[in-house]
Order: C-alpha cells, then structure tokens, then sequence
C-alpha cells in the first residue's frame, strides 16, 4: 500500500512538472506550437515507460486526472476537466435540470451518506424522505459503504425510472423501503418573489442558467400585473453567476433596447463579442435596487455592474466578489469537455471588475488581489466615478457580520442537522415563517445537545498561538515573561457556554434557519434570513425616498477643484488610457 501511495506520488509529480513545463509565464507570448509539441512527445513517452515499467501496477486514469487537475488549478479556480462520468455536473450547471430524485446528500466522516435537503415538490420529499434519513441501499446495491459522489451517481439516472431506497430514520429501529420515481429535476432560480414594504417587489435570484431570465421575466410580470408594485428588489447575493447570455437578457428587462451591457476580449480577437439588449424592454423607469455582497460572482456582477454603470438601479450591500472573467466549453476527446477561461468581459462603463490577479502569481504560487490604490476611476452614463478592480462596490455599502467559526463546524460536523431532526420528529408543524421563532429554551437545549456530543471546531487562535509560543520560546522570549502567554491562553481555551452565549444572536438565527427548512424548503428559509436584514431594509428605506434615490443616481455637481484622491484617480484612469 505504501509503494502504491508513493508510487502514484511520484508520477503525478512527473505530470504536473511537466505540464508545468508547457505554461511557463511569458510563453504564451510567441509561437509555441513546437514547445507544446515537444512537451507533449516527451509526456506521452514518460507515461508510457511508468506504466511498463514501474515496480508496482499503476492507475493510469487517477495519475492523469491529478496531472490535468494540478496543471489546470495552475491558471485559475474556474479552468476545470470534466471526463465522460462528470459531464452531468457541467450540464447541470448550464441548465439546472437533471434527472433524479431532487434533493441534496452529504457523507459523514464517521462513514454512511444521509438525506439533508429534499426539494419541495420533488420526488424525495413526495415519498416522505427526511432530512436526517441515511441511505442504506438504491436497489438491490448496498451504499453503506460508499461515497457521496458514488450514492448520487447511483440516484440519478432517466426520468420515470422506478427505484427502491432502503434508509434508516433516526430513533426507529427497523429500516424503511421508499419507492420513488425519477423525475427531471429543474431546480428554479428565483427562490422567491413577493412584495414588501409599501408596493416595493421582491425577487430573489440564486443563479444564472439558461431558465433564470424566463423565470425573473414571469416573476417581474406577476408583481407589476397583480401586485402593482411601484418599484423593485432584485436580490442577487451569494449568487455565484452562471450564463453571461442570461445575464445579458435579465438587464434587457430594464433598459432600452439596444444598449451595450458587456463586452468580452481574449487572445482570440475574433471571437471578441459585445452583447447588447435585444429585446424591448419590460420598464425603463420603475425605481430598482440591487442587493449584492461578497459572493455575489461572475454573471451577478454584469447585472449589477452593468445596471450601476447604466445608473439604472441602486446598488445595496458589499462589495461584490470580483471574477471578471468569462469561461466557455470545449469539447474533448471521449466524450469530455474542458471549462476554459478564454477572456475577460467590460461592462458599460469600460471597466473589468476582475480582483485577483492569476497571471502575476508569487514564487511559491499565491496571487494578490489588485490593491484599490491601483485601480482606475471610469464613470457611468450621468458621469458618477465607480472604480475597476476589486468587484463591483455599491452606493450603499452595509458591513456583512462575519460568521464565527463556530457556526461553520456547527452545520458541517452534523451536530445542527440531527439536532433539529430530533427537534423536529417531536414537533410535527410550526408557525407560519413570519410568526416562528426560536425559544430561549430551544437555545439552551440545543447548547446542551453540542456538550453532549462533545462539540469542538478548529480553532485557528489556538494553533497561531502554540506557534508564536514555539518561536518565542526559541528567542528566548518566554524566559523573561511568559505571563501575556498565559493569559491567552486561558481566553483562548474551549468553552462552548461562554461560546454559545457570546454568538447567542447567530446561533438561534442559524437554529431557526435550519428548523423552518425542515418544513417550508427552500423558500421558507430564505423568508427566514429576511427577517430583520439590513441590506433589505435599507433598500426599503432608499427605494421609499424619492429625493434620496434620484440624487443618488443624478450627475454629480461640479465643484471648482479637485480633492488630491480625485486627482490621484484621474491620473490613474489618464495613465490607462481611460
């Protein structure tokens, strides 16, 4: 086994030198057919001398993928390989629809692959499956053992399949059979729309596929027809992107036609690309705001950035994440497809809100996010200065609260989710999303269920301080005083009663999350996350404020001079040609 391990070590090593070979910086600037050639001989020589060779069997396949994976990662996160057996996952990401049974899975540490979030309406939840059940057999093939990524190969499969799942549900003795059906799952992207405030709509838009704008579409017309709002809320946060198509169509809805709403450059001149609005537009003139934060990515910051640069809507929340970079799909031989970066996109204003840059990397491979004091100023349609580099930053910017580390083990070590399964198998309904709350008495309980099972998260304090303690103990440091030592480490030592009531606030939010999902899906726990959230309410406040909004997104007045950042911008956006 360990020959096997070192084995695989070494030639994924040869792999990734080699293929790392072939992208040394600066040669993507000349003719590099014969390197790219070379390099190519050269592997396929060495792969094939390891398999025959080599003292122990070796698995060609897994080598390999682990060389594409280390020469792909090399470039950037959103370069990736999909061979035959994963193509789902890309077709997936494209259309939102696949065939299955609707809901998400996840493998626990301690072994076993258990239900944890079925889609309302969909065949998992139809058949009464529960988040919390653990899946035991799909057919007649024992899962026990298996991973996730092989339990949900097994689930999917053709729609109007027949299946037999075998599960065991929490506090029952004897297993269950669940017959289910498959179904062509369409996973929708507005999760909700509605109205709040005073005639103010509300859509929330989670991702970007080939349905999104229909759906954004279906939605707008419903408020505006039956609802009569009189201004809009598009909520894109922790919406990763997806479709630049899409994104091009949902900005259509609001501005006139024929608009440029983005324009992409590669290496490839000729397949540079500027997409306008095609379509008459739904409303040019009801007042919008656009909520964005941290993870908003990629086809979220075209809307957003493109609506900003156009000062057609408000922007509220936090800087957004900053990709401003553009994928497209290759095909490849047998059946796979490669995801590649092939340019970078403008939106109207001239600006790239790209953040990190990958081609500039440090000598031990780390990147850096282009510093604000390097970014160039461009200005919108009315003239407002906004900045590249760095993502897209709104009028109103509203601190995102970070979330503890504690909330993060919480939900991934289980201890939530079979909490409120145990909560909920004694609690058969709820209130109303509006009307529940989470009890001091739940709160309590649930902290003692997390002593119980012996709760702890990785403390990244305690390990950073055991390291300056080693180097100061090395310096000699410790010998004079070792009491602010001490000190620390009495602050910093586990105490999940102290924990629990410090981030009392966040637990009982996460608490009620997880417990309205339990009955109302997905929808219910984003009208949970809506109550009292700043972002909403100040695009509430904004939207309800005539005078507050046009001057917002009025031409600036001028003044007789400049302040010395005003001139250091300017200069910056000159020096770029901007």
């Amino acid at each position: 086994m360990f020959k096997q391990i070192r084995r695989e070590r070494l030639i994924g090593l040869f792999c990734l030198l080699l293929l790392w070979g072939s992208i040394v910086p600066g040669q993507a600037q000349k003719d590099n057919r014969f390197e790219v050639s070379k390099n190519l001989d050269i592997f396929n020589a060495l792969v094939k001398e390891v398999e025959m060779f080599y003292v122990d069997s070796v698995d060609v396949e897994k080598i390999m993928r682990r060389g594409i994976n280390a020469m792909l990662g090399s470039l950037d996160p959103y370069t990736e390989y999909y061979p035959e057996q994963e193509m789902d996952k890309l077709k997936m990401m494209i259309t939102g629809e696949y065939g299955g049974i609707g809901s998400y899975i996840r493998g626990r540490q301690e072994g076993g692959v258990y239900i944890v979030e079925p889609f309302e309406g969909m065949p998992a939840a139809l058949a009464g499956l529960k988040a919390g059940d653990r899946i035991l057999a799909i057919d007649t093939v024992d899962v026990t053992n298996k991973t996730s990524d092989e339990v949900s190969n097994l689930l999917k499969g053709v729609p109007n399949t027949k299946m037999v799942l075998k599960i065991q549900r929490p506090n029952e003795k004897k297993p269950r059979e669940v017959e289910l059906i498959r179904k062509q799952i369409l996973v929708d992207q507005v999760t909700y729309y509605g109205v709040r405030g005073d005639g103010v709509g509300y859509i929330y838009l989670k991702g970007f596929t080939d349905k999104s704008a229909q759906e954004v579409k279906n939605a707008f017309e419903d408020l505006k027809k039956n609802h009569q709002i009189k201004s809009l809320i598009l909520d894109l946060r922790n919406n990763g992107g997806g479709l630049l198509e899409s994104a091009t169509q949902i900005v259509s809805m609001f501005v006139p036609k024929g608009k440029e709403v983005v324009s992409t450059k590669g290496k490839i001149s000729q397949w540079d690309r500027t997409y306008r609005t095609a379509n008459e537009p739904l409303d040019t003139v009801m007042p919008m705001a656009v909520l964005i934060n941290g993870n908003s990515a990629s086809a979220a910051e075209i809307v957003s950035g493109s609506l900003q640069d156009m000062d057609r809507a408000v922007l509220v929340g936090s800087r957004s994440f900053g990709k401003g970079l553009v994928q497209s799909t290759r095909e490849l031989p047998y059946n796979g497809s490669v995801k590649i970066t092939m340019s970078k996109y403008y939106i109207p204003s001239g600006r790239c809100i790209q953040q990190m840059d990958y081609t500039h990397r440090k000598a031990d491979g780390s990147i850096d996010a282009i510093p604000d004091s390097l970014t160039s100023v461009f200005y919108t349609s009315k003239g407002r200065p906004v900045r590249d580099g760095g993502g897209v930053r709104p009028e109103f910017e509203i601190e995102e609260e970070e979330m503890p580390t504690m909330m993060y083990y919480l939900v991934t070590d289980f201890i939530l989710v079979d909490f409120v399964t145990d909560w909920a198998q004694k609690h058969k309904t709820i209130p109303s999303v509006d009307e529940f709350t989470v009890s001091d008495e739940d709160f309590e309980a649930f902290k003692n269920y997390a002593k119980e099972k012996d709760f702890t998260c990785d403390r990244q304090s305690e390990k950073l301080l055991k390291n300056l303690k080693e180097v100061a103990k090395f310096e000699g440091y410790t010998e004079r005083d070792s009491t602010i030592f001490n000190e620390l480490e009495a602050r910093l030592t586990p105490d999940l009663d102290r924990d629990f009531d410090l981030y009392k606030d966040q637990v009982k939010k996460l608490l009620a999350s997880e417990i309205v999902k339990r009955y109302y899906y997905q929808k219910g726990e984003l009208l949970e996350s809506l109550k009292g959230d700043e972002v909403l309410e100040k695009a509430l406040e904004v939207l309800g404020d005539p005078e507050l909004y046009n001057k917002t997104l009025s031409t600036p007045e001028k003044t007789d001079s400049l302040s010395v950042d005003d001139k250091t911008n300017l200069s910056l956006g000159d020096r770029n040609g901007k």
